[in-house]
């Protein structure tokens, strides 16, 4: 691989990984600080892009975000109630609201399984009309997703540190310490759910736009490789304030995108291999604490079978 080549790699890992990162910042929140996992991701990603592509394509590029972000707010609310109102575990939540939000996608999409953005202004064709002629001209995809994340991490960082964001830091620690205190887990649930599927919502609605297109598939897999990133950049700067972990998840999701697109620029793997990728990398991830605190167990089973093996043999 010649430096040019390193270097496009280099440059569509930046930008996806960029985009992606937003998401893995809504599981950040809602895995890490809220302790719900929330597998309604794929589908509020997908709502997300579909939303965001229908406004675009009708002349509001700008109105896109909010609607969005408003989307996936709605997304959120609707597990979050699923979740604390009517006593649904929070994975099933995930999974029922996934599956529905299918049909509310295509139906977003008016019956149809994509929207072409081809012949409509998106928020990155204004911006890049805005840098034409100085040095950044060409990088608007980079930028439009750069200020994204630098926005969202920023938020995060000061509405963790609320009053209500330690709330909501506290339900994911000990619910039970949070209701002896006065403080409405159900309430903390609800916010947090809503603000992270509306980071959820944003990141669909930039890579639909990015892409030109927006299409019924765009988020599956997503939960998958946001945990994947999340976990990469749990072990690189899990340690520390909200700031320094939130900028772990960019770039975990960086390095995630970075190491996927070597492969597949080096032929390693091919493209379909991505998801399994994803899940090989999130299963190892969350076993790997388990099986170090099994293994003194595991070396001693395997030293007495040795041993009567031994005995057995004499």
């Amino acid at each position: 691989m010649d430096l040019s080549a390193l270097l496009t790699v280099g440059q569509t890992a930046l930008e996806l990984g960029l985009i992606c990162s937003l998401t893995v910042l809504a599981l950040f929140l809602s895995y890490s600080m809220l302790n719900v996992c929330d597998l309604s991701t794929d589908g509020c990603f997908t709502l997300g892009a579909a939303v965001g592509a229908v406004v675009a394509a009708a002349g509001h590029p700008l109105l896109s975000i909010p609607a969005a972000m408003l989307a996936g707010v709605c997304s959120g609310l609707v597990t979050a109630l699923l979740q604390t109102k009517f006593g649904i575990d929070s994975l099933l939540s995930g999974i029922i609201v996934n599956t529905a939000l299918y049909s509310v996608n295509v139906a977003v999409m008016s019956g149809s399984a994509q929207v072409n953005l081809n012949r409509a202004d998106t928020l990155f064709t204004m911006v890049k009309g805005l840098l034409a002629g100085t040095p950044l001209a060409g990088q608007s995809t980079t930028v439009v997703a750069a200020a994204a994340v630098v926005l969202t991490v920023v938020f995060l960082t000061l509405f963790l540190n609320t009053r209500l964001g330690l709330a909501i830091r506290a339900t994911g620690n000990n619910p039970d310490m949070v209701r002896s205190s006065s403080i409405n887990p159900v309430f903390t649930t609800i916010v947090g759910l809503c603000v992270a599927n509306a980071f959820t919502g944003l990141s669909g609605c930039l890579m639909a736009q990015s892409q030109k297109m927006a299409e019924i598939n765009i988020g599956q897999g997503m939960v998958t490789i946001a945990l994947a990133s999340l976990l990469i950049g749990s072990t690189l700067l899990g340690r520390g304030g909200i700031f320094t972990r939130a900028v772990g998840m960019v770039v975990g999701a960086f390095i995630f995108r970075l190491v996927y697109a070597v492969a597949l620029r080096l032929d390693v793997l091919p493209a379909f291999m991505l998801k399994l990728v994803s899940s090989v990398i999130v299963a190892l991830a969350i076993a790997l604490p388990y099986l170090k605190e099994q293994w003194p167990t595991i070396s001693r089973r395997l030293s007495y079978k040795k041993a009567a093996a031994v005995r057995g043999g004499d």
